[in-house]
């Protein structure tokens, strides 16, 4: 007998409460997380037109997001060391979606001598009480039958994005936990949410993505894996280059670049299956129009902000360039960071880069009319981009 599907609603003391319960927990921490939180259940009610199944998932995100800073605030008060912990010097990658950021982040996060977000990581950064995580972590099989069941409930996934429970993967995630992030968005249609996400400063969001960075990195040295610098990685970083130097502020970006041609039409799609896992109500128009208008703004902004003084502070990566010869590419990236391509680095690299290869995974088919898209219409959002970075570099004048 299939189990019912529990009644959903999207209201603030509701999903307190029951994070509260879970946790057995009651100190939040600070309340800067609550008015994001308010206009993110808002849209999930209003706007995202979710079935009964993409509500449960909804619900439990956010449920799971409270709960985890439930259980980092009880961390942090008993042991105050975590906050001390230094965030030295980190690497962190953005650009557009779908420009090889994800090969970039795992091929440097192999060296064995950096920290990286995993998987499993961004979706439990918390111990679990009483488990004995420093040497079997209980959370890494839950991490693999949550990505199964991502995967079962959408397969066509499996050929837009290498899923890996216990690999390198965005701290966005860690971002999400603050209600400031592009997560939701990526679910489901909240275009109010999107928006005031977009107009914020998010440096409250950031604010926590450090503590997070702090409270894994405590964790890692606990468990006997220390490291030197993290690699952080995040499409969504591209329009808040000034938040990442405020709170990182030795910090080094590197920057991927493709042709928006290109990657418009595979974003529009990715967005597209995640949002069908949510709702019936999927309309690729609206994607495709939603996804431009995100995209075309985050990389504008990067722009102006790479101009504003923070220019020598990025390296530049061509995905051509980068799919042809990774390590040269890599290579280059620790000459400019000064620091030492080491042998042992370079070897697990190329381990990494042999188990991965592209063409295991089906291709990913999608096209420009689908989504609304034209060449022109494509171009004109991204003139200023593409005559900078692409226009002279991966294809004539």
């Amino acid at each position: 007998m299939t189990e019912a599907i529990p009644e959903i609603r999207f209201e603030e003391e509701i999903v307190l409460d029951e994070a509260r319960r879970r946790a057995g927990l009651d100190d939040f921490g600070d309340d800067l997380f609550l008015d994001p939180m308010r206009r993110l259940l808002d849209g999930l009610e209003s706007e995202a037109a979710l079935h009964a199944v993409g509500r449960v998932t909804m619900y439990e995100r956010i449920v799971g997001s409270l709960v985890g800073r439930l259980s980092a605030q009880d961390y942090f008060v008993r042991h105050p060391e975590i906050l001390e912990e230094r965030i030295e010097a980190p690497t962190v990658i953005v650009g557009l979606a779908r420009t090889g950021s994800t090969m970039m982040h795992r091929l440097l996060s192999a060296d064995p001598k950096v920290y990286a977000v995993r998987w499993w990581e961004c979706r439990a950064p918390s111990p679990y009480p009483g488990s004995d995580w420093r040497h079997e972590d209980p959370r890494i099989p839950d991490a693999h039958a949550e990505v199964k069941a991502i995967l079962e409930a959408a397969p066509e996934l499996a050929t837009i994005h290498p899923w890996d429970p216990e690999g390198p993967d965005e701290e966005i995630m860690l971002l999400e936990h603050a209600f400031l992030s592009g997560v939701p968005d990526a679910f489901c249609n909240v275009p109010n949410y999107r928006r005031f996400v977009i107009e914020s400063d998010l440096r409250d969001g950031y604010a926590h993505l450090k503590r997070m960075l702090q409270f894994l990195q405590w964790q890692k040295k606990e468990a006997g894996h220390p490291a030197e610098r993290w690699i952080l990685k995040a499409p969504f970083h591209v329009g808040r280059i000034p938040q990442i130097f405020e709170f990182f502020p030795d910090a080094m970006i590197v920057q991927t670049h493709r042709d928006p041609v290109e990657t418009s039409p595979s974003i529009a799609s990715l967005y597209c299956s995640t949002w069908r896992t949510n709702s019936d109500a999927v309309d690729p128009l609206v994607v495709g129009e939603q996804c431009l208008e995100l995209w075309s703004w985050g990389i504008a902004k990067c722009l102006t902000d790479r101009d504003s003084g923070f220019e020598d502070r990025f390296i530049d990566v061509l995905y051509e360039e980068t799919r042809k010869d990774p390590l040269g590419s890599i290579e280059m990236i620790y000459e400019r960071l000064g620091r030492p391509f080491t042998n042992e680095a370079r070897e697990a690299m190329k381990r990494w880069g042999d188990d991965n290869r592209r063409d295991k995974r089906a291709a990913h088919a999608y096209s420009l009319a689908e989504f609304g898209y034209t060449r022109e219409i494509i171009c004109e959002a991204f003139a200023a981009y593409r005559e900078r970075f692409i226009v002279g570099e991966a294809e004539s004048p």
